[in-house]
């Protein structure tokens, strides 16, 4: 639960790939560290019994030599016995590691994939769906901001979370929870433990202190979610409310606050500057000589933006809407509504639970972006024809494309956890198909409980009115 929650939380607000890039080395280091203390225990205790016997036997009082033969024959047979009860032993250890190395890989991928429904940045769906509600829906009064997104999707991230745990607990660990949450107490659960205790912490200290650079960064980091947070929660008026404003028209967006943050990494230097005290200081001696100024670089300069920056989501974006704004003017989206209007007749739940299964046996074939840019255009005309709120559909559509959980080519983060060798495609899919079923039956739960008030779900939005809807309320 530890790394899940690590992962998680990093996923938030890094990418998924990148975050379990970082994590799986840091796991796979720690379970190595526990199979090897495992081993070391196994081996101590095989050479105390060997020394006991060892004792047991020279105690043993003088016989003829016709019995002392049929010793040597039985102690033989002892030692065969011995070897093979060590081998077993050996054997179990294991296949114990790589079971639990299976596990965590999987835990650490999915808790990736898992913690990037978090926030609205934090994965590239919730970015198409962002777009295109702005693109199809102009006048939607900014209904999907950062805030009122983390407020609906932390805690199904939080749900989905805990539940993955579980699931993978039983599959990998078994029902045993007091032995796998280590109540036992016995000594040889303590010593593994301070031995991963002792690898975490000799990680922590190769980092070193930090840096000056790595401080201002956290700094802007905390300055952006705050901003984010409180340029518009939706509960009380937020700092963007009355300013950039013109004729009730805000000119200020998530995006303006990451475009100030990112110009202020460009400006604030990676280094403290030198005292200038301390330079004349030493060039008093040199008067004929030049004085030089040292320039510092900066936080974030453009060579690092060119080479690091994914420009291919920036293009698949752009693309996403193109498709949306061609499929509205040529009326294809309007079309492809018309012909799903049958679904009315359904209810509103068995809908968006179909759409929902729908969503998430599609992305595990293809990318999650590609998934949302194909569907969410087709999803928003069919709620306009049925006279649905089109985000009781694509909210979760949105989120049940980050559940690709089933195949290795479904997402990076199971390629990354796949390349270590410990995992087949059978283990990945039997672990993912019930997840999948799990996280959609999850995020079900959300939008037809605090997904409600939060979005007015109840009522079909003004702002969704098309010819089409013209009689929808």
């Amino acid at each position: 639960m530890g790394f899940m929650s690590v992962t998680a939380f990093l996923s938030m607000w890094i990418s998924n790939t990148a975050s379990t890039a970082m994590m799986i080395p840091i796991a796979q280091a720690v379970l190595e560290q526990l199979h090897k203390s495992e081993q070391d225990t196994s081996s101590v205790g095989h050479v105390a019994e060997s020394i006991n016997k060892a004792f047991e036997l020279q105690e043993v009082p003088d016989k003829s030599d016709a019995s002392q033969e049929t010793q040597k024959q039985d102690n033989r047979h002892v030692l065969t016995v011995e070897e093979e009860e060590k081998l077993k032993d050996v054997k179990q250890l294991e296949e114990k590691h790589l079971t639990f190395c299976k596990g965590m890989s999987l835990s650490v991928c999915y808790s990736a994939s898992i913690g990037g429904i978090a926030t609205l940045t934090g994965t590239t769906p919730n970015l198409v769906l962002k777009g295109q509600m702005d693109q199809l829906f102009p006048t939607n009064n900014n209904v999907v901001n950062f805030a009122s997104w983390f407020m609906f999707a932390f805690p199904t991230m939080l749900l989905l979370l805990a539940i993955s745990w579980i699931w993978l607990q039983i599959m990998f660990l078994g029902f045993d929870f007091r032995k796998n949450f280590g109540c036992e107490g016995n000594a040889s659960m303590k010593a593994k433990q301070k031995m991963a205790y002792r690898v975490i912490k000799d990680e922590h200290k190769k980092l070193g202190p930090m840096r000056f650079a790595e401080i201002a960064v956290t700094v802007l980091f905390f300055l952006l979610v705050v901003l984010w947070f409180t340029r518009d929660p939706g509960f009380i008026p937020g700092w963007a409310t009355n300013v950039f404003n013109k004729n009730g028209e805000s000119y200020v967006t998530d995006a303006t606050v990451v475009i100030f943050i990112s110009l202020l990494m460009f400006l604030i230097p990676s280094e403290i500057p030198t005292c200038l005290c301390h330079n004349r200081a030493q060039q008093a001696p040199q008067q004929d000589s030049t004085r030089q100024i040292p320039v510092l670089p900066a936080l974030l300069d453009w060579t690092t933006v060119t080479q690091k920056m994914p420009w291919n989501i920036v293009i698949l974006l752009g693309g996403g809407f193109a498709l949306a704004k061609g499929s509205e003017e040529s009326g294809l989206s309007e079309w492809l509504g018309s012909k799903l209007t049958p679904l009315q007749n359904i209810s509103s739940p068995a809908i968006a639970l179909l759409l929902c299964l729908l969503v998430a046996t599609f992305t595990e074939c293809t990318s999650n972006a590609a998934t949302t840019t194909l569907f969410l255009p087709i999803l928003a005309s069919m709620a306009q024809a049925i006279c649905l709120n089109p985000l009781y559909v694509m909210l979760p559509c949105t989120l049940s494309s980050s559940l690709a959980f089933m195949l290795p080519v479904a997402t990076p983060p199971n390629a990354i956890a796949f390349s270590y060798g410990q995992l087949k495609v059978t283990d990945m899919a039997k672990a993912g198909c019930v997840l999948n079923l799990l996280g959609v039956l999850t995020i079900m739960l959300a939008i037809n409980t605090w997904g409600y008030p939060l979005f007015d779900l109840n009522h079909f939005p003004v702002w969704a009115n098309s010819t089409s809807a013209a009689s929808c309320k």
